[in-house]
This record gives C-alpha cells, sequence and structure tokens, in this order.
C-alpha cells in the first residue's frame, strides 16, 4: 500500500506566524490575494515563506516585510515606548485563499 505524502509542520512554524492582521486596510489589499501577518521580529522572508506553506497549504508568491517601530506615548506623566513590529504582506498564487478568521 502506497503511503500518502503530508507535509509535516514544524513546531517553529508557529513561532514564526504571530497572528493575522485584520483591519480595514489588509481586508482591500485581500482582494488583490493578498493576506497581512505580524511576524517574529528575526523572521526572514523565506522563514515566513515556508511557515505560511506548511500553516495553510497555499503556494506562495511573494512576501514583503516592513518594520513598525513603536510610537512614543505617555501615560499618567511618564513617557514610555510602544514595542516594535515586524509585519509581512504575503502574495498567494492564482487560486489560493487563506480564511484568517478560523484557527490553524
Amino acid at each position: 500500500m502506497a503511503r500518502t505524502k503530508t507535509a509535516a509542520i514544524d513546531l517553529k512554524h508557529y513561532d514564526v506566524v504571530l497572528r493575522p492582521v485584520i483591519t480595514e486596510k489588509t481586508t482591500r489589499i485581500g482582494e488583490h490575494n493578498q493576506v497581512v501577518f505580524e511576524v517574529a521580529p528575526g523572521a526572514s522572508k523565506p522563514d515566513i515563506k515556508a511557515a505560511v506553506e506548511a500553516l495553510f497549504d497555499v503556494k506562495v508568491k511573494a512576501v514583503n516585510t516592513l518594520l513598525a517601530k513603536g510610537k512614543s506615548k505617555r501615560w499618567r506623566g511618564r513617557p514610555y515606548t510602544r514595542s516594535d513590529t515586524k509585519k509581512a504582506i504575503v502574495t498567494l498564487a492564482e487560486g489560493q485563499s487563506i480564511d484568517v478568521t478560523t484557527g490553524v
């Protein structure tokens, strides 16, 4: 009997992709077959591509990343800085889609 090939999900993929970013702007770019994720600060583009393909079973066409610097704020008169975040805009191949409202 032939074995079926299944993609093994490595646990490190869950450390790379932290959460989907759901805003008005990200739902609008969803029309262009793109999805936005918050990713680990040290994650590279090949790491992000491998994690998304393994976790969601889709074909990734391109990955663009950006680093959003944390804003300086004040709370009760004391200044603090929000954490920096890294986001990845993942472009999927034609015919592929990810429903970010469901869990992994």
